[in-house]
């Protein structure tokens, strides 16, 4: 008896391989057609910020100048050193004031020396004044001798009240020369930290120019200058809460609570100066300058130091977020569509209010529980559906 094997061998070997191809594409469709994103929506913190650039400023600088000329003889500081108040900075050569301050005492020692002469002078007027006038009662002189001595006496009485007013002049005369020599010794007028050295022993300076010998300043309290775009302005602030970091930092962000914002931006006065600018002439970005204190004990911030600010307008803990992602089409009301799935499957649509948002999460007021199951996906946010 003949057996034909050809045809089931072939279809036992075709069979396995067409199932598993037909699983396979099933499986890829059901991968491809139902690629789900969802999230839900759930509890937690938010905060809505402001991010803006600064720089670090020491909270109390002094430029230390000079107010006589003349050469320095001595630098008694060196850059980086901490003085206290009345310390000694520099000197400046003294002799020309010493030639002043001894001018200014013998023009005083001169007028002295005739303010007493015309003292001995009216004195000898005045007797001579008095004895006319006795002489004239009883008619012993003319009238005119009398009037004389008269004229004598006042004329003297005048010059010394002259030489009086020459002598309080002298007198102001050598406390400007004494004034003028001690300022000659400059001394920091507060405790702090030399960050600036702008001359070296054996330079001219000229007091005219109120030239600048070294640049004080406190560091233990530094101030963040923060410049505020004219865009922020609406949301922020003085009293709100800051945090910043300086660039390559790897410790936390340091806190602080905004101080202030100045009234206008820092180039007002340039415009000032110049006149105003007509409309079109310039493009220029207006910032205005924020500013706020920050304690400095360890002395890692130092002056000129750039900084990245968060200004925080907005917080809220322990309230209803959805992922920003998951909302649509909003009204500009602060209100948007999600797609809500619920456990059967079924998609609906929703109106929801929000507040806060980072643009990573949103604030949810109303229209969503928490747990809600959000889509995320756009292929999966159903059509046709109208908001409940």
């Amino acid at each position: 008896m003949k057996i034909k094997m050809g045809l089931p061998v072939w279809g036992l070997g075709v069979a396995p391989l067409m199932f598993a191809i037909a699983v396979a594409t099933s499986a890829f469709k059901q991968e491809t057609l139902d690629p789900v994103h969802t999230e839900r929506v759930v509890l937690g913190s938010i905060e809505e910020t402001v991010l803006a650039e600064g720089v670090l400023e020491p909270r109390r600088i002094i430029n230390v100048g000079a107010q006589v000329s003349g050469q320095i003889k001595a630098l008694h500081v060196k850059l980086g050193q901490f003085v206290k108040s009345g310390d000694l900075i520099a000197e400046i050569d003294p002799t020309k004031e010493q030639y002043k301050l001894l001018t200014a005492q013998a023009n005083l020692a001169n007028v002295n020396a005739r303010r007493k002469e015309a003292e001995i002078t009216l004195n000898e007027a005045k007797l001579a004044f008095r004895r006319q006038k006795t002489l004239r009662e009883n008619r012993s002189v003319s009238a005119a001798d009398l009037e004389k001595a008269q004229a004598t006496f006042l004329s003297q009485e005048a010059r010394l009240e002259q030489l009086e007013a020459q002598t309080n002049e002298k007198i102001l005369d050598v406390d400007v020369a004494r004034s003028s020599l001690n300022q000659t010794k400059i001394s920091a007028p507060m405790s702090g930290v030399v960050v600036a050295l702008a001359t070296k022993e054996g330079q001219t300076l000229n007091s005219d120019r109120v030239p600048t010998i070294a640049v004080l300043a406190q560091l233990d309290v530094m101030q963040v200058m923060v410049q505020i775009s004219e865009a922020d302005m609406a949301r922020v602030k003085p009293g709100q809460n800051v945090r910043f970091t300086t660039l390559g930092a790897t410790e936390a962000p340091s806190s602080g609570v905004l101080e202030e914002i100045q009234p206008a931006p820092p180039w007002i006065a340039d415009d000032v100066n110049t006149g105003p600018i007509k409309n079109g002439e310039s493009n220029r970005a207006v910032y205005y300058t924020g500013v706020f204190p920050t304690p400095n004990p360890e002395g890692r911030f130092r002056p000129k130091m750039s900084v990245s600010v968060t200004i925080i307008f907005g917080h809220a803990e322990n309230v209803p977020l959805v992922p920003w992602a998951a909302l649509s089409e909003p009204d500009g009301k602060d209100r948007y569509r999600v797609y809500v799935r619920k456990p059967t499957g079924e998609v609906t649509v929703r109106l929801v209010t929000t507040g806060l948002t980072d643009k990573i999460k949103a604030q949810v007021l109303n229209g969503l529980s928490v747990g809600d199951e959000l889509l995320i996906s756009p292929s999966e946010k159903a059509t046709g559906l109208e908001a409940i």
